[in-house]
C-alpha cells in the first residue's frame, strides 16, 4: 500500500470470511484472496492492494479512517488487513512468540468470571480457560474468531464464549468480572480515546477485581495512569517451526532481520533481532 490508503466502498467478501453488509442492502460480491495480496512473499506494508479496504465493514472503517476517507495509521491499517483477509498466517507468526512463565503463573490461579479484550487466535485464552468458571472473548476480526474457536475446541475449553467487539464498544456487563486482561492488544496511538476506552475495560471489572495488560506496548504511559508495571527475567526467544518458516515470516514481517536470521542458522530467533520487546511484561491496576 504506497501513498496514503483511502476507503474505496466497493463491498468485497473473501472467500470464508463472514462479513456484514453496508447498509445500503447491496449483496456483497466475492474477491479471491489472490486479487488482494501482491504476493506470498510481499512485505506487510506493501502486501495488499488498495481494493482490500473494501473487505472491512462500517464499525471498521469508522475506526480505521478518517471523515476524509484516508487511514488514520497505515501500519496498522495494514495489520488489521492481515487479521480479516489472512488470519492463518498472522497465526502462523505468533505461534512461536510464548509468554513469559511468569506472566502466567502471576495470573490469578482461580477466577469466576474473565473478560479479555482482542483474544486473537486465542495465546492467552486458552490459559484463562483452565483457571476460570468462565471466560468472555472479544475479538473485532471476524476471520479470526473459527481460528480462536478451533483452538479453544481442541484444549477442551468449553467455558469460553467468543464475540465481536472494539476497546470503545465492549459487549459485557459493567462491574461484573474479577479479571479483565488484554495481551498485546491495547495500543493507545492507534485508538481516538485510550482514556476512555480504560475506563471502559475497567468499568467491565467488579470491585476488587483486576484490570491486566500483558505485553503491554507503553508501560510509561499505562503508569502515569495508575498501573503497576511487573517485568519477568531470563532469556527469551521466538521459536519458530524452522529455519525456513523463520525466514519466511521475516521476509513479510520483519525484513531488516533476514540477514541476521539467515547468519545465525537458527529457527530460534531474539527478539532483539526483530526489534522487538519479548512478552516478559505486564501492567495491572486494582478496580475499585
Amino acid at each position: 500500500m504506497k501513498g496514503p490508503v483511502q476507503w474505496h466502498p466497493a463491498p468485497f467478501l473473501c472467500p470464508g470470511v463472514e462479513l456484514r453488509g453496508s447498509g445500503r442492502g447491496s449483496p456483497l460480491e466475492s474477491m479471491s484472496v489472490g486479487t488482494l495480496v501482491a504476493g506470498p512473499q510481499a512485505p506487510l506494508l506493501e502486501r495488499y492492494s488498495e481494493d482490500a479496504v473494501g473487505i472491512l465493514d462500517a464499525a471498521e472503517r469508522r475506526r480505521l479512517f478518517d471523515a476524509a476517507g484516508t487511514a488514520r495509521d497505515e501500519r496498522q491499517l495494514a495489520w488489521e488487513l492481515l487479521y480479516r483477509i489472512e488470519p492463518a498466517l498472522y497465526a502462523e507468526l505468533v505461534a512461536g512468540e510464548r509468554l513469559h512463565d511468569g506472566i502466567l503463573g502471576w495470573l490469578p490461579s482461580e477466577c469466576d468470571h474473565v473478560l479479555e479484550i482482542g483474544a486473537g487466535t486465542g495465546r492467552l485464552t486458552v490459559d484463562l480457560a483452565r483457571r476460570s468458571a468462565s471466560v468472555t472473548a472479544v475479538e473485532p476480526a471476524l476471520p479470526m474468531h473459527d481460528l480462536l474457536r478451533d483452538r479453544l475446541r481442541r484444549a477442551g475449553a468449553d467455558r469460553v464464549q467468543v464475540v465481536r467487539g472494539f476497546f470503545d464498544e465492549i459487549p459485557a456487563p459493567q462491574r461484573a468480572h474479577d479479571l479483565v486482561i488484554s495481551c498485546s492488544a491495547f495500543a493507545q496511538h492507534t485508538l481516538d480515546d485510550p482514556d476512555a476506552c480504560l475506563d471502559m475495560m475497567e468499568s467491565r471489572c467488579a470491585p476488587g477485581g483486576l484490570l491486566v495488560l500483558v505485553w503491554p506496548w507503553d508501560a510509561p504511559w499505562l503508569r502515569s495512569r495508575g498501573f503497576e508495571h511487573v517485568v519477568f527475567e531470563g532469556p527469551m526467544v521466538v521459536e519458530y517451526e524452522s529455519l525456513d518458516s523463520a525466514l519466511a515470516l521475516a521476509r513479510i514481517f520483519y525484513p531488516h532481520a533476514v540477514a541476521t536470521i539467515a547468519a545465525r542458522g537458527s529457527r530460534f530467533v531474539d527478539y532483539t533481532d526483530l526489534g522487538l520487546n519479548a512478552p516478559r511484561d505486564l501492567c495491572w491496576k486494582r478496580c475499585v
